[in-house]
């Protein structure tokens, strides 16, 4: 069930080297590819990195928050066409979660590195940085990177006394 899923699922940032057999690759390939969106409006592309030496320069893509990316055997780098649809944002994001998900689904850990609207350094978005290091089309944005591997750590899912209950309301919403 999804909800057992969803409460087992934490982020990992440490990894084994065991390489993500192509079988396990391709089904995080078709989860992402099943996220919805408007009938020829899907605004988003993914760069598969496995190459240990552009996984190494993704890793320094934002001044904090990106070097764990070093130790995962697998990054998959989540863009999208702007031009394409004014929700390109909305629909590159439920893209990313798709395959958060299935990575957990298939006993992979995985981790989301926030891009969009964050700096490489003074003089360069991590967006533009990507971008370099990819030979990405100019036009596409980069909304995320996401790290995959098998984890070197375990981790109990987040207890349901930690969910923050407050924050829903019923009916109306809170004054």
């Amino acid at each position: 069930m999804l909800i057992d899923l969803l409460r087992s699922r934490r982020s990992i940032r440490a990894f084994t080297d065991r390489p993500v057999e192509q079988e396990k690759l391709d089904l995080l390939i078709e989860a992402a590819l099943r996220a919805p969106a408007s009938p020829g409006k899907a605004p988003w592309e993914f760069v598969v990195v496995r190459d240990r030496a552009t996984i190494a320069q993704l890793s320094q893509a934002k001044a904090h928050g990106s070097a764990f990316l070093k130790g995962a055997p697998l990054v998959v780098v989540v863009c999208a066409q702007p031009k394409m649809s004014d929700v390109w944002v909305e629909y590159a994001a439920i893209a990313t979660l798709l395959l958060h998900l299935e990575a957990h689904d298939l006993g992979l850990g995985s981790c989301w590195v926030q891009v969009r609207l964050r700096e490489h350094d003074e003089q360069q978005s991590a967006q533009e940085y990507i971008a370099e290091v990819l030979g990405l089309d100019p036009a596409a944005a980069v909304e995320a990177m996401v790290a995959v591997g098998y984890p070197a750590e375990t981790q109990a899912g987040h207890p349901t006394s930690s969910l923050p209950y407050d924050k829903v309301s019923l009916e109306k919403g809170r004054s």
